[in-house]
């Protein structure tokens, strides 16, 4: 290896520290980790944990999205037509695969640590991944455990999806309290009718770390 090797290897890393610091702040600016609790009967407990990787970004913008799916390597970009305040479509890069998750996301936020308050809320949301890993989410006490546990981090009162899940007792339809979208802390990108698959029988409540 000459000298010249050895200078565009220093300037290859620069520029993936770069990156990397690129990544980090935009995904505390524009980032968002959820994780919905849904009721869908095709599952083994009738409740589906879908945690979310989120970012989002106006239609002259959403290139970067898809430079950041080219860096993760996985998750897609969608468009969100509803405009809310906005003048322009907004867009979505979402990961949304356990797999993904578990392999790529939660590794590398791990690696290189958030520096905003969303650095507590991804440890929580990487602590859900872990206990999906284990199959914790095809148990009553695991889906109790994952619930709490996004409860505390919001510090938000006892909702009904922990009454149904503590007292096993089936429910029909959700009440009007409990139909709640992501508009708020993920702007609408987040929102019910954006996401992705099938639908779900009906969604109970959802936490969104932000």
């Amino acid at each position: 290896m000459d000298g010249s090797d050895n200078v565009r290897d220093a300037e290859n890393q620069q520029e993936r520290l770069v990156y990397q610091g690129w990544i980090i702040g935009f995904v505390d600016g524009e980032g968002c980790f959820s994780c919905p609790i849904f009721r869908n009967r095709s599952m083994t407990m009738s409740w589906q944990v879908q945690p979310n990787f989120v970012v989002v970004q106006a239609a002259s913008s959403c290139a970067v999205l898809e430079d950041m799916r080219r860096f993760f390597g996985c998750g897609k970009v969608y468009v969100n037509r509803r405009h809310g305040n906005h003048r322009e479509d907004l867009y979505r890069y979402r990961v949304g695969r356990l797999s993904d998750l578990r392999d790529v996301i939660v590794p590398y936020f791990q690696e290189h640590p958030l520096r905003t308050s969303k650095r507590e809320n991804f440890e929580t949301f990487a602590r859900v991944i872990d206990l999906m890993d284990q199959g914790r989410h095809l148990t009553g006490p695991g889906l109790i455990e994952i619930a709490q546990i996004t409860q505390t981090m919001n510090h938000r009162k006892p909702s009904e999806v922990l009454r149904i899940l503590r007292d096993h007792t089936p429910t029909t339809s959700p009440t009007r309290g409990e139909m709640k979208r992501w508009s708020g802390p993920c702007g609408d990108a987040g929102r019910l009718a954006e996401t992705t698959g099938p639908p779900t029988e009906q969604v109970q409540t959802q936490w969104v770390f932000k």
